[in-house]
C-alpha cells in the first residue's frame, strides 16, 4: 500500500527492509530510463551545453527556468521532483537525491560535490520506513563545496552553508553556517540582484 500522495511504498507490506521495493514499479521504471538517458546523452557533455541538459531534464518532468544551469556530472535522482529557478546553478558532481521536491530558488548556487538528500528512514520503525521531505535552497543562497543538506531543510534567502558543512535544521536567511553540525558563524551582508 502506498503512502498518500507518494510513490513510496509502505515498508510493512513491501518488505523493503528485506529486499523488497521502496517505490512503485512506475517510479522505478522512470528512474531506470532516466539513468540511461542521462548517462548516454548528458553526463559526458561539456559545461557550456546547459540548454541541452535542461531539455533532457524537462523531458523527464523537471521544472527549469530558461537560464537555469545544471552540470553534466551532477546526479539528479528523480527529475519530476526538481525545480530550478532563474539563474540558479547546480554545479559539478552535485547529488540531488530528490525523493521529495528539491527547489533551487532564483540566483542560488549549489557548488561542486554538494549533496542534497531529501530522503531518510524512520530509525525507530522496525520496518525502517522510507521517508521523504522537501528541500528548499532560497533566493541568493549558497550551498558551498561538498556540503550536505538533509531532508526537510530550508536555506533561507541569502543563507550560506559553508564547505563540507552538514545541515539537518533550517538555516535562517542572511546567515553563514559552517561545520558538522552546522553552527552560526556570522550574519551575511544583505544584497539584491536585479
Amino acid at each position: 500500500m502506498e503512502q498518500p500522495g507518494s510513490d513510496i511504498l509502505d515498508a510493512r507490506t513491501s518488505c523493503s527492509r528485506t529486499g523488497g521495493p521502496s517505490f512503485s514499479l512506475r517510479h522505478r521504471m522512470v528512474r531506470a530510463m532516466w539513468s540511461v538517458v542521462w548517462t548516454l546523452l548528458a553526463a559526458w557533455t561539456p559545461a557550456p551545453l546547459h540548454r541541452w541538459r535542461a531539455f533532457l531534464l524537462r523531458l523527464f518532468g523537471a521544472q527549469l527556468a530558461a537560464n537555469a544551469r545544471v552540470h553534466g556530472s551532477a546526479r539528479i535522482w528523480y527529475p519530476p521532483n526538481l525545480i530550478v529557478e532563474e539563474n540558479a546553478l547546480i554545479g559539478p558532481r552535485v547529488i540531488c537525491y530528490a525523493m521529495a521536491p528539491i527547489r533551487i530558488c532564483r540566483n542560488a548556487v549549489v557548488s561542486q560535490g554538494a549533496h542534497l538528500c531529501a530522503g531518510s528512514h524512520a530509525v525507530d520503525d522496525p520496518h525502517f520506513q522510507l521517508e521523504a521531505h522537501p528541500i528548499t535552497i532560497g533566493i541568493n543562497a549558497w550551498v558551498a563545496a561538498e556540503a550536505f543538506v538533509g531532508p526537510g531543510v530550508t536555506l533561507g534567502a541569502g543563507a550560506v552553508l559553508g564547505a563540507r558543512s552538514v545541515a539537518f535544521r533550517d538555516i535562517p536567511a542572511w546567515t553563514i553556517y559552517v561545520g558538522n553540525p552546522a553552527r552560526l558563524l556570522r550574519e551575511r551582508v544583505r544584497f539584491t540582484i536585479p
